[in-house]
């Protein structure tokens, strides 16, 4: 019962900060133009994973690019500026989407 009840603490301190980061993407509005296996508006979490994988500053550009907003990378539609988002929760959106949000 102990080692049940252990692993059943361990999986959830291992899903909590990607539940977090989900849901600091849903209160931010990025849900509304971005899903994770299909393009909206914006292309898919899934899409921007691949393309910036293995990039060492690809989590830096990114929290960047939330915050700052941007255009022509994925098409003729500019992703808005979302300055009211923290430093770190735009990190941390941007690191659940590089590992793939799940």
């Amino acid at each position: 019962m102990k080692v049940v009840s252990a692993m059943i603490a361990a999986a959830v301190l291992v899903s909590a900060p990607a539940f977090a980061s989900k849901e600091i993407a849903g209160k931010n509005a990025c849900m509304g133009c971005h899903a994770v296996d299909k393009k909206l508006v914006g292309p898919s979490y899934k899409d921007i994973a691949a393309r910036y994988k293995g990039q060492a500053d690809a989590v830096d550009k990114l929290a960047k690019k939330v915050k700052a907003g941007g255009s022509g990378v994925w098409g003729p539609v500019p992703m808005p500026a979302n300055a009211s988002i923290s430093d770190a929760d735009a990190r941390a959106v941007v690191q659940w989407i590089l590992n793939g949000a799940n």
